[in-house]
C-alpha cells in the first residue's frame, strides 16, 4: 500500500492493512524548530524551515530578529506555495512521519507594498500587504490590529481592483505549472500525499475586516460579504482546476478559523446565508478534479456547525482543539461517520512519556473506529523537548496498528496544563 492509499484508507474508514497513516496535523512552529535545533534536529533541516518562513512572511519578521530572506521562487510563489514547504517535508521524514507534501493556494489580496510608520527595538507599526495596519510587539510576537483593511464598502472596491491586477500578473497556467509541476510524478506514483490549504469564505472577510468588523458587516454590509465570497469563488473556480490537474489533492483543507473557545463565531443561520452557497459551488468542482477529502481547519469549539458543513459537502475537520473543550471521543459518538485529523492534546507531549501514553489511551476508541489521523491539536509548543516529541511519534506509529480495529477500550487523559514558554 503506497503512502497516498494508506492515508485515504485511514481517513475513509477503509482497510489500512498493517497500520494507519502516521502524519502530523500542521507544519512546525518556528520557536519549536529553534528549540529542536539545540536538541539534535539537523541544522540544514531546521534552518531551511526558518529561512523559508522568514521569506514567505516578510511583513512579520521573526520575533526580535531583523530578517529579509526570500523564500525559493518568491515571485512565482507569492500566491502559490510549494518549495517553501520542502524543509517541512524533510523535517517530518527525519522524525519518522509518513511523507506528506504540503502546498498552498493564496487569494491575490496581497498586492500592497508594506509601509512602515514607526520602527523601534520594541515594536513596529506598519501597513501590511492587504492594507491592515498592525502594531507588532517584537519581543512577544503579539500583533495588535490598529485598523483593518476593509471598513467601508469603498475599501473592498479598491482592494478588489488591486487584486485583479495581481491576478493578471501572477495567476497563469505557466506559473502554476512551474510551481507545482515538479511534484506531479512522485505524487502520481504514491510516494507522498498532497495536503493543500486554501482560504475560506469566513476566513477571508474576517482577515480583511476583523472578527468584530465582519460580525457587524453581516448586518450592515451584507452585500460586501457576498461580493468578497463571489470574488474568492471566482478565483477558485478558474485557477484551482489548473493546480488540481497537476496535483489532485489527497486532503484539501479550507482555512476558516470559524470558532473560538466558547463556540462558533457565526451562527448556523448566518452560515447558511453567507457561507454555505459558496461551498455548495466549490466542493463539487473539487470532487470533479480528484480531491479525495475536503476538510475545514478551525480552532476552537466548532461542534454546532458540524451539520452545516456536512450539508455543503465537507468531509471532516482539523485540528480538533482539546484545550477549547472539544473531546473527539464524545464528538465521534455523535457523528460516527465524520473523519478527523488532530485531537491529541499537544500539551501532553511536553508532559512526558506517561502523559503521552495516557492521551493515546484516551484516543484509542476513535483510532480503532478508523476515519481518524491522530495528530497534535495545533502546532507543537516550544515547551516540548525533542526527546518527548520523538517518543510521541514512536507511540503514534505503534497505536496506528490499531486503526480500524473497532474494539472498545477504556480511556484516561493527561492533565491539561498551560506552558508555552520555550
Amino acid at each position: 500500500m503506497n503512502t497516498r492509499d494508506r492515508e485515504h484508507a485511514t481517513l475513509s474508514f477503509g482497510d489500512v492493512g498493517a497500520r494507519g497513516a502516521v502524519e502530523e496535523t500542521f507544519y512546525p512552529w518556528d520557536l519549536t524548530v529553534r528549540r529542536f535545533l539545540g536538541e539534535g534536529l539537523p541544522k540544514e533541516i531546521g534552518e531551511k524551515i526558518l529561512e523559508a518562513n522568514a521569506g514567505a512572511n516578510r511583513r512579520t519578521p521573526e520575533v526580535g530578529v531583523e530578517v529579509d530572506l526570500p523564500a525559493p521562487n518568491i515571485e512565482e510563489e507569492k500566491y502559490f506555495q510549494a518549495t517553501g514547504f520542502e524543509g517541512v517535508f524533510d523535517y517530518e521524514r527525519w522524525l519518522g512521519f509518513d511523507p506528506v507534501r504540503r502546498v498552498g493556494f493564496i487569494l491575490p489580496l496581497r498586492g500592497l507594498e508594506m509601509q512602515v510608520f514607526e520602527d523601534t527595538p520594541e515594536h513596529r507599526l506598519f501597513r501590511d500587504e492587504t492594507g491592515r495596519v498592525i502594531d507588532l510587539h517584537k519581543l512577544t510576537g503579539v500583533e495588535v490590529n490598529e485598523k483593518y483593511a476593509v471598513v467601508r464598502p469603498e475599501d473592498w472596491t479598491e482592494l478588489e481592483e488591486l487584486a485583479r491586477k495581481e491576478e493578471a500578473t501572477y495567476f497563469s497556467q505557466e506559473i502554476i505549472e512551474k510551481v507545482y509541476g515538479p511534484l506531479r510524478d512522485a505524487h502520481a506514483r504514491g510516494e507522498y500525499s498532497i495536503r493543500l490549504n486554501i482560504e475560506g469564505f469566513f476566513w477571508t472577510p474576517r482577515e480583511l475586516m476583523g472578527t468584530a468588523g465582519v460580525s457587524y458587516a453581516f448586518y450592515d454590509m451584507p452585500e460586501v460579504i457576498h461580493t468578497m465570497n463571489e470574488f474568492s469563488l471566482d478565483i477558485f473556480t478558474r485557477y484551482l482546476p489548473m493546480l488540481l490537474d497537476i496535483l489532485p489533492a489527497d486532503v484539501l483543507y479550507v482555512q476558516e478559523d470559524v470558532s473560538g473557545v466558547n463556540g462558533p463565531l457565526i451562527s448556523p443561520r448566518m452560515f447558511d446565508e453567507f457561507i454555505a452557497p459558496y461551498y455548495l459551488q466549490l466542493v463539487p468542482m473539487l470532487r470533479s478534479k480528484g480531491v479525495r477529502q475536503v476538510f475545514v481547519d478551525t480552532d476552537g469549539d466548532f461542534r454546532r456547525l458540524i451539520p452545516n458543513f456536512r450539508k455543503v459537502g465537507v468531509d471532516g475537520f482539523l485540528p480538533v482543539d482539546v484545550n477549547a473543550g472539544v473531546d473527539i471521543v464524545a464528538v465521534r459518538e455523535k457523528y460516527p461517520d465524520v473523519p478527523f485529523v488532530g485531537g491529541f492534546n499537544k500539551l501532553c507531549i511536553a508532559d512526558g512519556h506517561e502523559a503521552i501514553d495516557q492521551e493515546f489511551q484516551r484516543l484509542l476508541p476513535v483510532i480503532r473506529q478508523g476515519g481518524y489521523l491522530p495528530g497534535a491539536d495545533h502546532q507543537v509548543a516550544p515547551s516540548t523537548p525533542l526527546e518527548y516529541y520523538k517518543y510521541y511519534i514512536g507511540r503514534l506509529r505503534e497505536v496506528m496498528a490499531e486503526a480500524g480495529r473497532d474494539a472498545p477500550t477504556s480511556h484516561a487523559s493527561c492533565s491539561i496544563t498551560t506552558r508555552f514558554s520555550p
